[in-house]
C-alpha cells in the first residue's frame, strides 16, 4: 500500500471510528492493523489524533498592556522628548525624578499613572514609544521647548545650592 492511498484509508475508517461502539472499534483496529501493518497503539494513536480533520484551535491571545493607554503614554511621550530623546533605561531612571516638576506644569496625573509610571519596564517604555521613535530616527530631535517643563521650573530642597 502508498502511504498515499493509507492515509486515505485511515481518513474513511476515522470517521466510523469516532462514532462506533467499544466492540465495533475492536473490530476496525483489527482490520487496520491487518491491512496498513500497523502496531496496535500506533493504530490507535492515528485514529485518536488524526489531524487531517480536525480544526487547528485558535491561539489565544495575550491580555491588553495596562501601559498602552493614552493617559499613560502621552505624558511618557511628552516626557521623553523634553529629556532630549534618552534611551529606555535612562528614560526608567528620568521618571522618578521628573514626576514630581511635572504636575505643575502639565496637570496632575492620577495615582494610577503615578504608579505605572514607577513600576514600567525598559521593554515597555521602548516598545510603546517605538511609533514615535521613528518620527526622530535620523538625529531630527526636535528643537527644546522653552515652554515646556524645564529643570529650572521644578522646585528644588532649600538646602540645594546648584553645584
Amino acid at each position: 500500500m502508498s502511504p498515499r492511498s493509507k492515509c486515505e484509508y485511515i481518513e474513511a475508517v476515522h470517521r466510523r471510528y469516532k462514532e462506533a461502539s467499544r466492540s465495533e472499534r475492536t473490530i476496525m483496529l483489527n482490520e487496520l492493523c491487518a491491512t496498513c501493518g500497523y502496531n496496535r497503539k500506533y493504530a490507535i494513536r492515528l485514529l485518536k489524533g488524526f489531524k487531517r480533520l480536525t480544526k487547528p484551535q485558535p491561539r489565544k491571545r495575550g491580555r491588553a498592556s495596562f501601559h498602552n493607554r493614552e493617559e499613560i503614554l502621552t505624558p511618557l511621550k511628552r516626557t521623553w522628548l523634553e529629556a532630549n530623546l534618552p534611551c529606555s533605561k535612562r528614560l526608567k531612571a528620568i521618571l522618578p525624578l521628573w514626576l514630581p516638576g511635572y504636575n505643575p506644569c502639565f496637570g496632575k496625573l492620577t495615582t494610577e499613572v503615578n504608579q505605572a509610571w514607577l513600576t514600567i519596564f525598559p521593554a515597555t517604555i521602548d516598545r510603546l514609544l517605538k511609533p514615535v521613535r521613528i518620527q526622530y530616527q535620523n538625529g531630527d530631535a526636535p528643537p527644546p521647548n522653552q515652554e515646556l517643563c524645564s529643570k529650572n521650573s521644578i522646585t528644588l530642597p532649600r538646602n540645594w545650592t546648584g553645584q
